[in-house]
């Protein structure tokens, strides 16, 4: 088990992984990561153990938080970088008016469950409230991926303020 992968946003990236990039940033690409992906990645990432997705050049985390009003489980597949074992995550919603419901799920349950394939284990999410703080990991973030610019204008029209989340490992 242990922790989620290590993960640099500044790691090398393909020109496949940049041509997907630039499709994922156009209205169509947008529209596909939020009707389609969002729901068939969960299950291509457990059935292929973290290798595949809809973008499979992308490296995914499955968060597994309950929901705020059911306690039901939710999952979302989503981008994340590291530093040292703690997890980086955006709720950018890709630039919408309103904060995803994984982000007020985790605000209501920090405790939650990442997933990469067969790593991972229980995290504990904080929001980063430091302003300097929150910028460095949202330009880190930017690093991982180019289309955070975009989402983070368009939501900024909407007056809203995209988050930024720290998850801290439970486990030993």
């Amino acid at each position: 088990m242990g922790t989620v992968p290590a993960l640099d946003p500044d790691f090398p990236k393909s020109r496949l992984y940049h041509a997907l990039e630039r499709v994922a940033q156009t209205d169509a690409g947008r529209w596909f990561a939020i009707h389609v992906s969002a729901r068939v990645d969960p299950l291509l990432l457990r059935l292929t153990g973290g290798r595949g997705g809809t973008f499979p050049q992308a490296k995914l985390v499955l968060l597994t938080v309950p929901g705020r009003r059911s306690g039901e489980p939710r999952t979302s597949p989503l981008l994340y970088f590291t530093e040292g074992d703690d997890v980086i995550l955006i709720a950018s919603s890709y630039g919408r008016e309103k904060h995803p419901a994984w982000y007020h799920n985790l605000v209501a349950h920090p405790e939650c469950d990442l997933r990469v394939g067969h790593h991972g284990g229980r995290y504990r999410a904080q929001q980063v409230t430091d302003e300097p703080e929150r910028r460095r990991l949202y330009d880190r973030a930017h690093a991982l991926y180019s289309g955070y610019a975009g989402y983070e204008e368009r939501a900024g029209v909407a007056g809203r303020r995209i988050p930024v989340m720290r998850l801290t490992p439970l486990d030993g």
